[in-house]
Parts: C-alpha cells; structure tokens; sequence
C-alpha cells in the first residue's frame, strides 16, 4: 500500500489536457504575482533555464518571461497541486511582473473599484519613503529620518529591550504590539540607510540553500 507521504513525491503534472495553469509567487515575500499557462514544454524549459517560460494562447507560442521587457523571473522552487493540474512557480521578480508596470497582476479589487494594497512590509516601505521625500509636519517618521541613523539605532535598541521584556513578562498580545513597534523602526532604519526590502529577503532566502 502506498503512503500519503510517497503519493505526495510521486505526484507529477498532468499534461493530458496539454496546458496547465501556473501560479507565480513571490519566493521573498509570499504575494502572488501572476497567472499564467504552461505546456510540457515550457514546463522543462522553466526547469533547465532557471527562468520563467510560458505558453502563450493567443500567440501560440512560448514564450519567456520578460524577454522584451527585461522583468525576468528567476524561478526558486516549483510545485504542483493534489491533482497535478496546478503548478507554482515560487520566483524573484526583477522588475514589475505585470506588463501595465504593477508588481502583481493582482492589483485591482473584484468590484473594480480601486487597487489592492499590497504586503504589509511591501506597504510600509512605501511609505517611509514618501515620509523621507516629502518631509510632512507631524510625522513621527519623518522626524525619526531626519534624527539620522544614530538616533533610529537607539530606538530599536529600545524597542528591542521592550520586546524582551514583553516576552518575559507580558501577555502574547503586548508581545504582538512590541514586535511591531521594532519591525516598523528596523524599517526606518533599512530606509534611512537606503537598504530594500527585497535586500534583505534575498539575503534571507540565499540561507536557504
């Protein structure tokens, strides 16, 4: 009798119907960035390359990621579904994924009406940025910026005391809150010191291997 576990690694793609939906996720930070489609053939290019490769329906040909407008996507890890009629592509985007120049083609809301905001930490390093632009009045992280990476390291020594002691002493919630206070100054500073986001996730997802 064969086991859960052994059917799981045995389950393969089932190219009977010739194509295949392909879901790309961000292998950095978990959005999902596009919907495409794959035949056998993309499929085993995607794998020997290292690079994203589709099938195109309405220009019936393959076709690689970015290859006019140079937002490739380096592919990490690739899965299939229970089925074997799903497969995703967890990749490091260079670049927009979307061909309207979005990160995600997943950008407007069902209704129609609006965008869809992004990840949390994606949003937040938006922000701190158009607080170092714009300089507001009032703005907690605008002066935290202007205060200069001396003072931002300070408060994250600070917030990481706090942090400790919550998690020493304090209930899970008041741990919650500490945390998010020193992730959101441990941004400020990556801001202040011109370091992204996807920096330090690739740096994350290099230890990995």
């Amino acid at each position: 009798m064969t086991s859960l576990t052994e059917q799981r690694q045995s389950t393969a793609v089932d190219w009977s119907g010739g194509l295949v939906p392909c879901v790309v996720q961000d292998a950095r930070t978990g959005a999902l960035l596009m919907l495409a489609w794959m035949n056998q053939e993309a499929f085993e290019r995607t794998r020997q390359t290292g690079e994203a490769h589709f099938w195109s329906r309405s220009r019936q040909a393959l076709w690689r990621k970015g290859e006019t407008s140079g937002h490739t996507l380096r592919v990490v890890g690739t899965r299939v579904d229970c089925d074997g009629d799903a497969i995703l592509l967890e990749a490091v985007p260079n670049g927009a994924a979307c061909h309207t120049g979005q990160p995600t083609c997943f950008y407007r809301s069902a209704g129609g009406n609006g965008t869809v905001q992004g990840p949390v930490l994606a949003r937040l390093e938006t922000v701190i940025a158009d607080r170092a632009k714009r300089q507001p009045e009032r703005s907690y992280t605008a002066a935290l910026l202007s205060g200069g990476v001396g003072a931002i390291a300070a408060k994250i020594a600070e917030e990481a005391e706090e942090v400790i002691q919550a998690a020493r002493h304090e209930s899970d919630e008041q741990v919650a809150e500490e945390a998010a206070d020193l992730v959101f100054h441990l941004m400020v500073l990556l801001g202040a010191r011109g370091v992204g986001l996807a920096d330090v996730l690739n740096v994350l997802l290099a230890r990995e291997r």
